[in-house]
């Protein structure tokens, strides 16, 4: 009991006496929105897909209406981490968490993402790369008003536990999920993409306040679906809100 009394009184201490700028960086930085990228890197995205994802979403993020959106919000200022994820065993962080507040640092992110190697990865287990996304959320270098999870991949998540479980476990917890289903043709002798990906993404995957999904159906598609995703993400909004039309 004495231990514990002196450890507090010395801990009380230290702060007393501990600089200004200590003190600020216990403090987590309030944004509007925290945002995982989650991307699929299983065997069914061919190198093609993989290609085209990566490029979609550097794409995306280099484009003015990001920091227009990001500098929208009540804070004006956002976090996001690209991640990607196939089997329950395979989800790998590719650029940690940073914290974006315009168009400059946007691209500074996607730069460096664009100059990393891409590593294709096994099965698919969307509920895996959820589980992994939502461990994300528990970085104490921010306090976000939003916490969200953008989900996108071109198959069912066939391996793991269940996906709606991890989709309840997420929203229960106060994350949305978002999808993006890509339903692009695959070369003829690979297995075809499943013709209801966008109703199993709509009933399997998303959840939560506001939560939406968008189905690609065309690869030269990608980048235009995933701005206007990530636009919406980022302002609170679903396609179907009048005020989307105008961003």
């Amino acid at each position: 009991m004495r231990f514990r009394c002196l450890s507090w009184v010395i801990a009380v201490v230290v702060l007393a006496f501990a600089p200004p700028a200590a003190l600020r960086a216990a403090v987590p930085t309030a944004v509007d929105l925290a945002l995982v990228l989650a991307v699929d890197a299983s065997m069914s995205v061919d190198e093609n897909e993989a290609g085209t994802q990566r490029a979609g979403y550097i794409k995306a993020l280099r484009d003015p209406r990001i920091g227009r959106a990001i500098r929208g919000g009540p804070i004006g200022r956002i976090a996001v981490t690209y991640m990607e994820w196939s089997s329950p065993y395979h989800q790998t962080v590719i650029i940690p968490w940073r914290i974006l507040k315009d168009e400059a640092e946007a691209t500074k992110m996607v730069d460096d993402l664009d100059a990393l190697k891409y590593t294709p990865g096994s099965t698919t287990s969307i509920s895996g790369g959820i589980d992994f996304a939502v461990k994300l959320f528990k970085s104490n270098e921010f306090e976000p008003s939003r916490k969200v999870i953008d989900v996108s991949g071109d198959g069912y998540s066939d391996f793991g536990r269940s996906i709606t479980e991890a989709r309840d476990e997420a929203v229960a917890a106060g994350v949305t999920i978002n999808g993006l289903a890509m339903m692009t043709p695959r070369p003829a002798w690979r297995q075809p993409t499943p013709a209801d990906l966008d109703t199993y993404y709509r009933d399997n995957v998303i959840g939560g306040p506001g939560s939406f999904y968008i189905a690609i159906k065309n690869i030269d598609d990608f980048a235009k679906a995933v701005l206007q995703k990530l636009v919406l993400e980022i302002s609170s909004l679903t396609p179907d809100d009048p005020r989307s039309k105008s961003l």
